[in-house]
């Protein structure tokens, strides 16, 4: 949100979260028009076509926190984000979900580089279940996210390698160190 504020970076969100933190938070409404937002199954051709982000499902609920006091306001269906980059790769996010057959269309689509996929069980799929969605999506790399970040979030990068090999699957296991910066290459 600040950093919204700070660079006017657009808001690239569905619809109904858009104009939750519209209305809910004060993002400014000229960085959430309809350039950057749309809804499931839609896509947005961004930056002159260098980047096209598709909306897709995800199983979780979706809320904005406007204040402490104050139940969340209501923000649409949750989804996840496939993001082609031209003459890049193509990252699925999952979002914050849960394992459903559905994940395995995504692929369909799209031949996925590199799979955000959150691990930390409790409020998403844990490990176990992370590991099939991957089995369904089939990537070429696995980033694990959404873990360690308070103590009910219990799944672990080493929980989720032993997942994978439990099911031959054979992405690149990645994990990332808060603060640390990849290169993408080409797919």
């Amino acid at each position: 949100m600040e950093i919204g504020k700070k660079t006017r970076a657009k808001l690239v969100a569905t619809f109904d979260l858009s104009a939750a933190m519209v209305a809910g938070l004060g993002y400014p409404s000229e960085l959430a028009d309809t350039d950057t937002t749309g809804h499931l199954g839609g896509t947005l051709n961004l930056l002159n076509g260098e980047v096209a982000v598709t909306f897709v499902p995800a199983w979780h609920g979706a809320g904005v926190d406007t204040s402490e006091n104050s139940p969340p306001v209501y923000a649409g269906t949750p989804s996840g984000l496939v993001i082609a980059i031209r003459n890049g790769p193509t990252i699925y996010h999952t979002g914050d979900t849960d394992l459903f057959s559905d994940m395995a269309l995504v692929s369909r689509f799209n031949k996925i580089d590199i799979m955000l996929v959150c691990i930390g069980d409790h409020f998403t799929m844990g490990p176990a279940r992370a590991a099939e969605a991957v089995k369904l999506v089939a990537p070429r790399t696995v980033v694990p996210m959404h873990y360690a970040t308070f103590p009910v979030l219990t799944g672990t990068p080493e929980a989720f390698d032993r997942e994978l090999k439990k099911r031959n699957v054979k992405a690149e296991l990645r994990v990332m160190n808060i603060g640390e910066t990849v290169m993408l290459s080409e797919s």
